[in-house]
C-alpha cells in the first residue's frame, strides 16, 4: 500500500507529533496527582530522562507510545534477512519500512539501556504503553502500578518500617482488679 499523503502533508503530519506532554503522559500525571503521588517531570539528571521521577519511591516511569518504541514488536533475523512481526497497537509502516524498522530497533535498544542503567542505581523503572492508558484500561493499570510502588517503597526502605505486634487477650497475664472505691 502506497503513502496517501504528498511528502510535505507527511512532513507537517510528523512534525507535530510531540515528544512531552502527550495524552497519555497527561492521563497518568492526572491520576497520579489525584490519588497523593507527587513527581517531577523529565528530570535531565536521571538516565533516559524519565516522563515522571517519584524520587520518594526511587522510581522512573517511562510512558511510550506504542507505535515508537516497538510495543511486543518482534525484530528477528533469520537466515540474514530481519522478520518483523508487528503487534496489535503497532503496525509498522509498509512504506519505507527499513527505516522505520531501524528507528524501532534504536528506539528499544536505547530503552533497554536506560532501564538497566537505572535499575543498577537502585532505581525502579516502570513502563507504560499508550495502549494500556486508554480510558478503559487506564484505572486497572493504574492500581497496578500503586501497588509496585508501595511494594518498591516497602522492600527499599523496609528498615524505616516498624513492626508491630498484635496480643491475644489470652495471653495478659491476670492483673488483680482494683476496687471501685478506689481513692476513698
Amino acid at each position: 500500500m502506497t503513502d496517501t499523503m504528498t511528502p510535505q502533508q507527511r512532513h507537517y503530519c510528523m512534525s507535530r507529533i510531540r515528544s512531552k506532554d502527550t495524552t497519555p503522559e497527561k492521563r497518568v500525571r492526572q491520576w497520579l496527582w489525584q490519588h497523593g503521588y507527587r513527581y517531577r517531570l523529565n528530570v535531565k539528571g536521571v538516565p533516559g530522562k524519565p516522563d515522571i521521577v517519584m524520587r520518594k519511591y526511587r522510581t522512573a516511569i517511562f510512558v511510550n507510545g506504542c507505535f515508537w518504541h516497538g510495543h511486543d514488536v518482534e525484530l528477528v533475523v533469520s537466515s540474514e534477512q530481519l522478520v518483523v512481526k508487528s503487534s496489535n497497537c503497532c503496525k509498522i509502516p509498509q512504506t519505507n519500512r527499513d527505516f522505520w524498522v531501524a528507528k524501532i530497533q534504536r528506539n528499544q535498544e536505547r530503552d533497554q539501556k536506560n532501564y538497566e542503567i537505572l535499575s543498577e542505581n537502585g532505581w525502579q523503572v516502570i513502563v507504560l504503553w499508550e495502549c494500556q492508558l486508554k480510558p478503559k484500561k487506564l484505572e486497572k493499570t493504574m492500581l497496578q502500578v500503586e501497588i509496585q510502588l508501595h511494594d518498591f517503597y516497602i522492600k527499599t526502605f523496609n528498615h524505616r518500617s516498624k513492626t508491630y505486634i498484635h496480643i491475644e487477650e489470652e495471653s495478659l497475664p491476670m492483673v488483680a482488679e482494683e476496687p471501685e472505691e478506689y481513692g476513698q
